[in-house]
C-alpha cells in the first residue's frame, strides 16, 4: 500500500494520522505540488490530487473521506466513527464543517485564483478559517471529554487539527474557539498524531547532511 501525499498538505496529515491509529503500514511517496510532480497521479486519480491511496492491488483512492471511511469500513478498531447513528452523524457534522466548509477555500489554486499577493491571500484564507472553527466552536463548546466527541480520537479530531495548523498559518484569529484551542493541544500530546505531524514528516524526508 503506497500513500502518494504531500508533507505539509492537510488532507495528507488526516490519511496518515488514520493509518497511524488503525496500525497500518505502508509506503509513503511525497510529492511536491509546486513543482507539478502530482501531475504523474493522472493515471491513479484523474483529479490529480493528494492524498491517493494506492491499494495492493494497483486500484486506487481519492478523497481523505473516503479514504478514512474505506479504512473504517475494513479496519473497524479503534473506532474513528464510534457510537449510534445520531453519533456518527455529529462526527461526520464536524468533518464536513472541515472538509467542504473550509478546506476548499483555502487551497493552493483558489488561493492563486484570488490574488498574486501573498498577503491578500493570507487574509482571504484567515477569513474562511475564522468562520469554519467558530461554526465548529459552536458544535463541540458543550462536548463532554478531551476531544470533540468525547474522551477517544475521533474522525471529526483528524479533520480539525490539520486546519488548526493551517490557521496558525495564514495568522488567523482563534481568540473565539478556547474549545477548539483545547482540543488541539489534546490530540497533539498523542503519539499518533506527534508522529504524523507535517514538521516530523519534512524531517524524515530531508536529506542527510
Amino acid at each position: 500500500m503506497r500513500l502518494h501525499e504531500g508533507w505539509r498538505s492537510s488532507a495528507s496529515w488526516r490519511v496518515r494520522w488514520a493509518l497511524a491509529l488503525k496500525q497500518v503500514p505502508y509506503e509513503s511517496v511525497l510529492v511536491d505540488i509546486d513543482r507539478g510532480e502530482h501531475l504523474a497521479l493522472a493515471p491513479l486519480n484523474p483529479m490529480c490530487a493528494i492524498p491517493t491511496l494506492e491499494l495492493d492491488d494497483g486500484t486506487a483512492l481519492a478523497e481523505s473521506v473516503a479514504i478514512i471511511e474505506w479504512l473504517e469500513e475494513t479496519r473497524p478498531e479503534p473506532a474513528l466513527l464510534p457510537g449510534g447513528a445520531r453519533e456518527r452523524a455529529h462526527i461526520r457534522e464536524l468533518v464536513q464543517i472541515i472538509n467542504s466548509g473550509v478546506h476548499p477555500l483555502q487551497n493552493t489554486g483558489v488561493r492563486l485564483a484570488i490574488s498574486d499577493d501573498p498577503e491578500q491571500q493570507r487574509a482571504w484564507c484567515a477569513r474562511w478559517i475564522e468562520r469554519g472553527l467558530v461554526a465548529f466552536e459552536a458544535h463541540v463548546a458543550r462536548t463532554r471529554g478531551r476531544f470533540s466527541a468525547g474522551d477517544a480520537i475521533t474522525m471529526a479530531d483528524l479533520y480539525l487539527v490539520p486546519q488548526v495548523r493551517n490557521a496558525e498559518r495564514h495568522a488567523a484569529d482563534l481568540g473565539a474557539c478556547p474549545r477548539v484551542r483545547e482540543i488541539y493541544a489534546a490530540c497533539l500530546e498523542t503519539p499518533e498524531a506527534r508522529a504524523t505531524d507535517p514538521t516530523e514528516v519534512r524531517k524524515r524526508a530531508a536529506p542527510p547532511t
